[in-house]
């Protein structure tokens, strides 16, 4: 197995290219597809909890489609998630087969862990999953009932998941990258993380650090009332940060949410970033839509004081 790290991968998305730098980029590479917008964690540095949207799965037959619409635009990677956890759904193996099957040469997934059992990721890694990345963002059991606000037993459930996908790959030969993130709340938390990292980096292929996100400042208030340091926009990761503006989400990948829309963010949690409904009109079409198009040239611009992205970048 020629298993490749997954940071080279995601400084290779949050680089904005001189051609992708207009107004009117290209196809970009990557797309993430909301296959459900469901998620089992309530955590507090998450808006999903605040149920500003519905939260149901997407159409199979809609699923198809876009997945053949990529492929034909030239998309080549596509991630199995965006704001809900896609572990949840029975059919989520048959989802990464038919993205392989179309042709796209990479498909990743991110996951909490609580519900990739070991029978679950076979399947996937069966169907040709490439990637499957674990949300390691508690250093222990009493700070994971603290923020993801569910049952303790779960935070074990997810670690004894991470060990079992890496016996899983090994026994089976399966030419998928394991890879873990942690979220730096408030600059201690890599201290606090070290002896879970260490615990779990003999089953993954690399961890790496993310910055706090305000989401769209939807979730700014907790995250101060609990002292942690917030970033605007999505910096990328910790160890290779990107400038909010312009950001590059906007740019260099695209996110189609559950019910179909092409989402400007990258937390889209209540529907203000939609820039096009692919049930109406095509990948294209909502990707260089005229109100995209002005919202990144106000990004160009660096000036975005009067669009939907101003209270995101205020915490910058």
């Amino acid at each position: 197995m020629a298993i490749g790290k997954i940071t080279e991968r995601i400084d290779a998305i949050t680089e904005i290219s001189p051609h992708q730098n207009i107004a009117a980029p290209p196809c970009p590479r990557s797309v993430k597809i909301e296959l459900t917008a469901r998620c089992n964690f309530n955590c507090s540095f998450c808006a999903t909890g605040y149920k500003l949207r519905d939260k149901r799965d997407m159409d199979w037959g809609f699923y198809l489609r876009l997945l053949k619409e990529l492929k034909e635009e030239g998309v080549e990677e596509v991630g199995m998630f965006y704001l809900g956890e896609s572990f949840i759904l029975p059919w989520l193996p048959d989802a990464i087969k038919a993205a392989k099957d179309v042709g796209l040469e990479y498909v990743f997934l991110t996951t909490n862990g609580s519900l990739a059992t070991p029978d679950k990721v076979e399947a996937c890694m069966k169907a040709g999953l490439d990637s499957l990345k674990f949300s390691l963002n508690y250093a222990d059991e009493t700070q994971f009932c603290s923020i993801a606000q569910v049952k303790g037993g779960l935070f074990h459930t997810m670690v004894d998941n991470i060990k079992a996908a890496r016996r899983v790959r090994d026994e089976g030969g399966y030419d998928c990258g394991l890879y873990g993130s942690y979220i730096d709340y408030d600059g201690e938390q890599g201290e606090r993380m070290a002896a879970m990292v260490a615990e779990l980096e003999p089953c993954l292929d690399e961890v790496y650090a993310l910055p706090l996100y305000s989401q769209a400042d939807l979730v700014s208030v907790d995250e101060k009332d609990r002292g942690w340091e917030i970033r605007g926009g999505n910096p990328g990761r910790a160890g290779n940060m990107r400038p909010p503006v312009p950001c590059w989400s906007l740019f260099t990948e695209a996110r189609v949410s559950f019910d179909g829309h092409l989402s400007a963010c990258c937390f889209d949690h209540d529907g203000r970033f939609r820039m096009g409904d692919l049930n109406d009109i095509s990948f294209m079409e909502a990707w260089q839509s005229p109100d995209f198009q002005a919202l990144r040239q106000a990004h160009l611009d660096k000036d975005v004081s009067c669009t939907v992205c101003k209270d995101c970048v205020s915490y910058t």
